[in-house]
């Protein structure tokens, strides 16, 4: 037999100079950006609509909200604006590029967070396990994708969790750069709350892990920790920002709202794929993870199972706590660490040109099942001013049309008792009827299909004005002006 030849054994150079790991990382990013570009169920939610609004609002006043201005039945009562940052910023995205500007910027946050995943899970998985940890990871945050503050909010809580586990790889306090991503992650979205408890079960893993030195834990994490707490607290609402997650979490009627539904596994989903997968690799391999992060990915399982809207934050941050125990168990060495920069500059290559082709044919907004814009076009004069019963989805483009709602998606700022009164107005009968004498109303806005428009189609002094395949509307006859 032949011998093999010496240039047979010998390693592939690197294609471009980006070896497997780089050049999965610079398509796994590339292909979300494309994704937020591209794809127009990324735009298809009525909050977009009202965050927009408070952007600008705040951009003119130059101050951040405190009281609501925009609906007709809550007007000058508190409302305490979280995601006013991220507001403003969306609002100049959509004043600098349109609606494919605001795409864009979304875009960008969601290449960020998969570049700050895959960083740090190249270090443990091989390339195949890599791509199909990214699949898996990004299939589950499918249904969030949206444009709304919390997904540019989604790299901090990556490069938070990541620094945290770096931490712990070197048995030191993490980085003084963190109380400035909190500072950043404050002002954007309520999950930073969510950050500061991942800090403290590293802070205490550090602690269980070095009993004997634990003076010297607490003066290495002590500063990082209060500096991040002070700087979570740095907000136009201070302290009580710190609260409201828990508040709104608390409320009763928030299971009316999708995505605050429970996992449901009536039918295949993402969620439920990703999670049998890990189970079954996690078992197969004899998986052994550190009690305390157990703990915390039970906790962040219990929520996603509790409220979809947080399996996002479990597909983001389950893998990067496991990629380290897979490893051990299937007796992978760490691989080390190597800059991730050419991975970066060929994504910006990439993104170059999708940017080019989305601001070539820009994104233009007709009717869709967030937005009513005919049925708005065809209101009679001035009906646009008086009070209206709306649902709950046409919310946030009666706001950005200038319309003021009788609901709309900032449920925490209604309350229990109006949101659960407005529930039972939907049903109809003496319940509606109360609403429309309580509040004046003299026209709604339906989705099609709703129950409810068959009761205002023969409730006596109203008549239906428009219809179509997303909104039906109604018209007190009163209200109507002479021809």
């Amino acid at each position: 037999m032949a011998a093999a030849s010496p240039l047979a054994s010998a390693p592939r150079p690197p294609l471009l100079g980006l070896d497997a790991y780089g050049w999965i990382l610079a398509l796994a990013m590339a292909a979300i950006f494309a994704v937020m570009l591209f794809v127009p169920q990324v735009l298809l939610d009525g909050d977009t609509y009202w965050h927009l609004a408070a952007g600008e609002w705040m951009v003119e006043h130059r101050r951040v909200l405190t009281v609501d201005v925009f609906s007709h039945t809550f007007a000058g009562r508190p409302w305490l604006s979280h995601e006013w940052l991220a507001e403003i910023v969306m609002a100049l995205a959509l004043v600098a590029g349109g609606w494919s500007g605001l795409a864009i910027l979304f875009g960008l946050a969601m290449a960020a967070t998969v570049g700050a995943m895959g960083s740090r899970l190249r270090l443990f998985l091989s390339p195949v396990s890599l791509f199909v940890t990214l699949v898996l990871a990004l299939a589950v945050m499918s249904p969030s994708l949206l444009t709304r503050p919390h997904v540019l909010a989604l790299p901090l809580l990556a490069a938070w969790t990541a620094e945290l586990l770096a931490a712990r790889d070197r048995d030191g306090p993490p980085g003084l750069f963190m109380p400035l991503l909190m500072l950043l992650w404050a002002n954007l979205h309520a999950s930073y709350a969510l950050g500061l408890a991942i800090m403290a079960v590293f802070a205490l893993e550090a602690l269980v892990a070095r009993r004997d030195a634990s003076w010297a834990v607490i003066r290495a994490w002590t500063p990082v920790g209060l500096l991040s707490l002070a700087a979570a607290m740095a907000t136009p609402h201070g302290p009580a920002g710190l609260l409201y997650p828990f508040q709104t979490s608390a409320m009763t009627t928030l299971n009316a709202i999708t995505e605050w539904l429970p996992a449901d596994f009536s039918k295949p989903e993402p969620f439920e794929l990703a999670l049998l997968a890990t189970l079954f690799v996690c078992l197969r391999s004899g998986v052994r993870i550190p009690v305390l992060r157990l703990a915390l990915l039970l906790l962040l399982l219990h929520m996603s199972l509790q409220h979809s809207r947080h399996q996002i934050v479990l597909a983001v941050v389950a893998p990067l706590v496991l990629a380290a125990p897979l490893a051990a168990a299937w007796g992978r060495q760490r691989a080390p660490a190597t800059r991730a920069g050419v991975a970066i500059l060929a994504f910006a290559v990439l993104a170059l040109g999708l940017i080019g082709v989305r601001l070539a044919t820009p994104i233009t907004r007709t009717d869709d099942s967030a937005t009513p814009a005919a049925a708005l076009a065809h209101l009679p004069p001035g009906l646009a001013e008086r009070p209206v019963f709306n649902a709950y989805r046409f919310g946030g483009y009666l706001i950005f049309r200038g319309v003021r709602p009788f609901i709309d998606g900032r449920a925490d700022m209604y309350g229990d008792a109006f949101f659960s009164s407005y529930l039972k107005a939907r049903e109809g009968g003496p319940a509606l009827d109360r609403a429309l004498a309580q509040h004046a109303i003299d026209w709604t806005i339906l989705e099609t299909g709703e129950p409810m428009i068959r009761e205002m189609d023969r409730k006596p002094g109203w008549q239906r004005v428009w219809n179509d395949r997303y909104a039906v509307v109604h018209v007190r006859t009163a209200a109507v002006p002479a021809p």
